[in-house]
């Protein structure tokens, strides 16, 4: 054979028997390695709800966002009368307790401006990204009520001990703060630790110098008790983000692969 003959003839050279002859087809080429650095990119508006992705927190912001434009605009005498009647103050929670624990949610206390308004949105939208809108509810509301039975029961039993004044049983109670810091501590037992304890930190130390300055040690107490519900959710909020990637992987990905046989030449 002269050199060179190898690439002149068609990739046929080395075969014999009864393939002699035949081109040999190229074989599949090697995945070409991702740069590093592409597997994850940022992407930030995935810290905004959208109605396919998280119908949930989507939905329960725009109603968010409707009350607290009546809030603003609507007159202030029937503004008073609507928080009055959606408090889940100890009067309302012995009434009617579904009903007020459900409408004291629709609130922001303090309106649009309110610093829960941005952690409503970031964090709900986040944990419902990893467990799904349901799920996210029922973290939600589990924090909601019984922080706020927890903040609320004791001050009934104060009063009939005799120790608080009986307009204490028609405090104004209402807003999304006990659900918002539940779903706070939920959602840090799901990131990864080098982010996670900076979160309950910061968030901790924010709640414990509220609760020092005093200015409503009950409502400090619910989000600092809340915030530990939240905390106490993760085994749960784990397994159900587990079966939640098991769901979401395609069939082909779960199926096992057999091994492909190599072509043997005569």
């Amino acid at each position: 054979m002269e050199p060179g003959g190898a690439a002149e003839d068609g990739g046929t050279s080395g075969i014999r028997g009864p393939l002699a002859g035949v081109p040999v087809q190229p074989g599949p080429s090697a995945p070409e390695a991702a740069p590093r650095g592409t597997g994850r990119r940022l992407r930030p508006w995935r810290l905004l709800p959208t109605p396919t992705g998280t119908p949930f927190t989507f939905t329960y912001a725009a109603v968010l966002a409707g009350t607290s434009l009546f809030m603003e605009f609507a007159a202030p005498d029937t503004v008073a009368a609507a928080l009055r009647a959606s408090s889940t103050d100890v009067t309302h929670l012995a009434q009617s307790p579904v009903l007020v624990l459900l409408a004291s949610a629709l609130w922001i206390a303090g309106g649009i401006t309110s610093p829960f308004v941005i952690a409503f949105v970031v964090v709900l939208t986040a944990l419902e990204r990893r467990i799904g809108g349901l799920r996210t509810a029922a973290v939600f509301l589990l924090g909601h009520v019984l922080a706020t039975l927890a903040t609320e029961v004791p001050v009934g039993l104060s009063v009939l001990a005799g120790h608080l004044p009986d307009s204490s049983l028609h405090r104004l109670d209402y807003g999304i703060s006990f659900g918002v810091a539940a779903s706070v501590g939920a959602l840090a037992g799901l990131l990864t630790p080098w982010l996670r304890w900076p979160v309950l930190v910061g968030v901790g130390a924010m709640l414990v110098q509220d609760l020092i300055a005093f200015t409503d040690p009950l409502t400090n107490w619910g989000h600092l008790l809340a915030l530990g519900i939240g905390v106490a959710t993760w085994p749960l909020v784990r397994r159900w983000r587990t079966r939640g990637a098991r769901r979401s992987r395609p069939a082909d990905a779960r199926a096992p692969r057999t091994p492909r046989r190599s072509a043997t030449t005569a």
